[in-house]
């Protein structure tokens, strides 16, 4: 394990009813770190950011630990430095790790009398009661629509009169095993993990509308490692499914196409590459670094470079189009398609996935924070920023033990004393 975090560090002076709330985006191309002030009253304000390139993680789930380890300690010791504070515990993000979703809808007798807190209540605690976790970790349960007597699309049912009170509620859930390797990275950071959160929920936190949710659309996460693709109606998540291919697949595509150097394709890509292509593109030239250090440097135009691109980007979005018709949101008329991660960087992909997916699709960037610095506002820091957000809707998720901490995740004797000892390092 590599030297330990600062410890003891300072620590803000906070006011009646403010808390800090560190999230931590652990990704497939890079680690990044946010600390937030959260005041009643108020929007929150980044204290401090950090961000760190990652090659520990593949297609959303740790692949190298003591890798992904070195990341998460460096982006959070940039993000402390910056906030001259330090952080004991953070909101982290999962991408991968077979998410899957269900809706689970109950109701109860409630006799035609007005509804009260006591029955809502009661109606979500038998809801939570009758989740079945089936040998996978619940994340998330958020009860989403109410029904009274059969009328839904209820947003608050407090004072309504009705003999059923309904509700369907959104469970989130993934894979143990890949949970347990990401929690087991974090703490080895010396971070105690406040929160696991799927990533498709936290990047609609952060780039949709109130309205958007409600009239319906796909928002499509395009990362490095996979791409997330949620279906929201109604105000809820009433679809999910993931792609494993995403902007790293680009990368090694363009690197395997010119035989170069994944890190001289990647630059490639963020300098010269478009979905977009002119006639200049024909004798425009980008340089080729050789694999060999010191060998000749090659030249190819842009217009080959945007070919490789585009078969790469055309397969990624017709996997998502397949997805969107399982979830059957191809049939439903009028909506459209949101597009955010680090690929929806990508010059002219707006229109290129308008082509394929056949409706309007635009790019949705995280709703500025104050105190961000400008290099976070793109898609790419979706999640990142959106995991924020998801604090501040806490009350909302009824899965406490799910989200408190993976206390929830058997964990072994050993396991359990090692992270006693570790924590009174």
């Amino acid at each position: 394990m590599s030297g330990n975090r600062r410890r003891g560090g300072a620590r803000l002076a906070l006011s009646k009813g403010e808390r800090i709330v560190a999230a931590l985006d652990v990704g497939s191309s890079k680690v990044a770190a946010l600390i937030a002030l959260l005041t009643p009253g108020s929007e929150p304000r980044v204290l401090g950011f950090g961000h760190q390139l990652c090659t520990g993680v593949r297609k959303g789930m740790v692949a190298d630990m003591e890798a992904t380890e070195r990341a998460i300690r460096a982006a959070m010791d940039q993000a402390e430095k910056m906030a001259e504070t330090t952080v004991d515990k953070v909101i982290v993000n999962m991408s991968s790790g077979g998410l899957s979703y269900q809706i689970h809808q109950v109701d109860v007798d409630i006799a035609g009398h007005r509804i009260e807190r006591a029955d809502i209540e009661r109606v979500l605690s038998e809801g939570r009661d009758r989740i079945d976790p089936a040998g996978r970790t619940i994340l998330h349960a958020i009860p989403a629509i109410y029904t009274i007597d059969g009328l839904t699309g209820v947003v608050n049912p407090l004072g309504f009169h009705a003999e059923r009170l309904g509700v369907d509620i959104l469970v989130v859930s993934a894979e143990t095993a890949p949970l347990r390797n990401l929690d087991l990275c974090v703490r080895q950071a010396l971070l105690g993990v406040q929160a696991i959160v799927a990533s498709p929920l936290a990047s609609g936190l952060a780039c949709l509308e109130p309205e958007q949710r409600e009239l319906g659309v796909a928002l499509v996460e395009m990362g490095a490692g996979v791409t997330n693709v949620s279906v929201l109606a109604r105000g809820m998540v009433v679809g999910m499914a993931c792609v494993t291919m995403g902007g790293s697949d680009i990368v090694d595509d363009i690197a395997a196409a010119f035989n170069t150097r994944r890190s001289h394709a990647e630059r490639m890509l963020s300098l010269h590459g478009t979905l977009i292509t002119t006639s200049r593109d024909n004798h425009d030239l980008v340089e080729v670094l050789p694999i060999r250090e010191g060998g000749p440097a090659t030249w190819i135009t842009k217009a080959q470079l945007s070919s490789v691109i585009r078969m790469r980007v055309e397969a990624i979005l017709s996997e998502v189009a397949q997805r969107l018709d399982e979830l059957g949101f191809r049939r439903a008329v009028g909506r459209s398609v949101v597009l955010t991660g680090g690929v929806a960087d990508l010059n002219g992909i707006a229109h290129f996935a308008t082509g394929v997916f056949g409706r309007e699709t635009k790019i949705a960037t995280p709703r500025p924070l104050e105190g961000l610095p400008e290099a976070a506002t793109g898609p790419a820091f979706s999640t990142l920023v959106g995991l924020v957000q998801h604090e501040l809707k806490q009350g909302q998720d009824i899965w406490r033990d799910g989200r408190v901490s993976m206390n929830r995740i058997s964990r072994s004797p050993l396991e359990r004393m090692i992270e006693i000892l570790r924590g009174s390092l």
